[in-house]
């Protein structure tokens, strides 16, 4: 099934400030989110940005928080996104069919959020390399729960480019450059 830009949401789950520094491999992971981020702004697809019971967690880190500052924040303190009405209805809102899901972690809040997703009649599309948790093993079993599940697993590059889809788009050379 391809991803069409046009039909996409983008949901980041809870990369904050006091959990990100326990997450495994967190700097490459910063960079991935970045660059993923950075190319949905390029293609306009609208975002959703969730945040884990900020009193205890904090913000959004800094490198990502300066791009989404703008797009609907909500706080939760349900794992899944969805299972806090005001942000499931926002989703629906939309009217998108794919809903891009990155953050952390992938076992917890991730995980949750895309069965969720599914469960709502949702086609989640989870950026395999803009997830992480602080035990690779919980990763990895989560990764194969959700594509068992149903969720469309992609990378950060592969879906820019899948959303960009031709290299006539007026964007290409600028996506191009964010994922060298």
């Amino acid at each position: 099934m391809r991803i069409d830009v046009e039909q996409s949401l983008f949901c980041l789950v809870d990369v904050q400030e006091k959990l990100f520094p326990h997450i495994r491999e967190n700097e490459q992971l910063e960079k991935r989110l970045v660059t993923l981020i950075k190319g949905l702004k390029v293609l306009k697809v609208p975002f959703i940005v969730n945040e884990q019971y900020k009193k205890g967690i904090g913000e959004t880190i800094p490198s990502l928080r300066e791009f989404v500052e703008e797009d609907p924040h909500f706080e939760k303190t349900t794992f899944s996104c969805c299972k806090t009405e005001t942000t499931l209805e926002a989703i629906k809102a939309h009217n998108k069919k794919f809903v891009i899901v990155a953050g952390i972690e992938t076992h917890v809040c991730v995980l949750q959020t895309c069965i969720d997703l599914l469960e709502a009649g949702l086609q989640p599309v989870l950026v395999t390399d803009c997830v992480s948790s602080r035990k690779e093993h919980d990763t990895k079993v989560a990764l194969d729960r959700l594509i068992q599940a149903g969720v469309i697993p992609t990378t950060y590059e592969s879906l820019l480019f899948e959303l960009t889809v031709n290299a006539k788009n007026p964007v290409f050379k600028e996506i191009s450059s964010l994922v060298k």
